[in-house]
């Protein structure tokens, strides 16, 4: 026994990616045009943006500047400390001969040799210090420099996926912004397509969705190429749709030679219930008796006995019996209402298909006869 729910699905691309530039400019050339497929990291389009590359110049005058400036104070720092090694020599000899004969060298003299050596030794300090900023002003400058350059390779507009291209929204000279800011009325470039894997989405009703799991299989027909396959659920919403009452199902198919198209239709055919090796009786012979299903049975002797059952997966001609009734047994088919509890009767057996595929509908196209089978043996 075997419940399937067929469904009318929708291919949509994987992925969808409107191309913006980084930067405002013209476009000088655009290199694609609709339904040209391409490669991550492909061009697309080369913009001109005049005012960028005097930015960039200035950014390189100012690298060169700052070298020049460390340069300068390199050689500040090296001449502070020759000028400092000299006076330091000098007051270090007075001082040593001072001591070595006291009174020789005037007190003055001294004070004077080690005011300039003091002064020498900030002197290299603050060349040190020089030195030290202009690095620091060579880092900023490398830095704006490194900026603008990278803006400069966003006039080089590149696919960030494979895909194919179906929409162009700009002409050569056209004038692009940049896709920076929250403006909505900023046109991309083109629109990009992932294609070489489609999604196909299927609306699944709310009764249903307890029976969607990943990797269930998915029969799908596509009668536009008139062509079947099977698939796997991947993905769902697990979130209903307030409107429709549905949640969105997603299959993933391989599309290499791009034979789907986008917005093509599709019809699914998903399993929600299967039960193998079960007992099957006709729908008809099952009575309801209050809250308790029942099934007239003739034993061996040909005398009705009434059983409580359990009922499992229904379909519209058979249904599984889960517990109540053992397998050979013989079940009065119609008009139970006509027999008593032991009543002896004489049977005129009838057999019955066994199996069953119960198709349950959530909106579908038609299937050319896909949707329902019957087969197998006999009860």
């Amino acid at each position: 026994m075997a419940q399937v729910l067929t469904l009318a699905g929708q291919f949509q691309p994987y992925q969808v990616v409107d191309v913006h530039p980084k930067v405002s400019g013209f476009i000088r050339h655009i290199y694609v045009d609709i339904g040209d497929r391409v490669r991550q990291g492909q061009s697309i389009a080369v913009l001109e943006v005049p005012e960028l590359k005097a930015q960039l110049q200035g950014t390189v005058s100012e690298v060169a500047r700052s070298s020049d400036e460390i340069v300068r104070a390199q050689h500040e720092v090296r001449r502070a400390e020759s000028t400092h090694s000299a006076l330091h020599a000098d007051y270090q000899r007075l001082l040593d001969t001072s001591k070595a004969q006291p009174g020789l060298v005037a007190q003055q003299e001294l004070d004077d040799a080690q005011a300039r050596d003091l002064s020498s030794g900030s002197e290299v300090d603050a060349a040190k210090a020089a030195l030290a900023a202009a690095q620091k002003g060579m880092e900023v400058s490398s830095a704006d420099n490194a900026r603008v350059s990278a803006i400069e390779d966003y006039t080089n507009v590149v696919a960030p996926l494979d895909g194919v291209i179906v929409w162009r929204y700009a002409d050569t000279g056209a004038l692009i912004q940049a896709g920076v800011s929250s403006n909505d009325q900023d046109l991309p470039i083109v629109k990009l397509a992932e294609a070489n894997v489609m999604r196909l989405r299927l609306p699944v009703p709310e009764s249903y969705v307890r029976y969607v799991h990943i990797g269930d299989p998915v029969k799908v027909r596509v009668d536009a190429l008139n062509s079947s396959f099977t698939g796997k659920i991947v993905r769902f919403t697990r979130e209903l749709n307030f409107e429709t009452r549905t949640m969105e199902t997603e299959v993933d198919v391989d599309n290499p030679g791009l034979a789907i198209d986008s917005g093509m239709y599709a019809n699914a055919l998903m399993r929600l219930n299967h039960a193998d090796q079960v007992l099957t009786v006709p729908v008809g012979a099952i009575i309801l008796h209050g809250d308790q299903q029942q099934l007239y049975v003739l034993d061996a002797s040909n005398h009705v006995e009434i059983r409580n059952v359990q009922v499992g997966i229904r379909g519209s001609q058979l249904a599984e019996i889960q517990s109540g009734v053992n397998p050979g047994d013989r079940v009065i088919l119609a008009a139970q209402a006509k027999y008593d509890q032991g009543e002896a009767v004489t049977p005129v057996v009838e057999k019955s298909p066994a199996s069953e595929t119960a198709p349950q509908t959530g909106g579908m196209i038609d299937m050319n006869g896909d949707a329902t089978s019957t087969s197998g043996g006999q009860q």
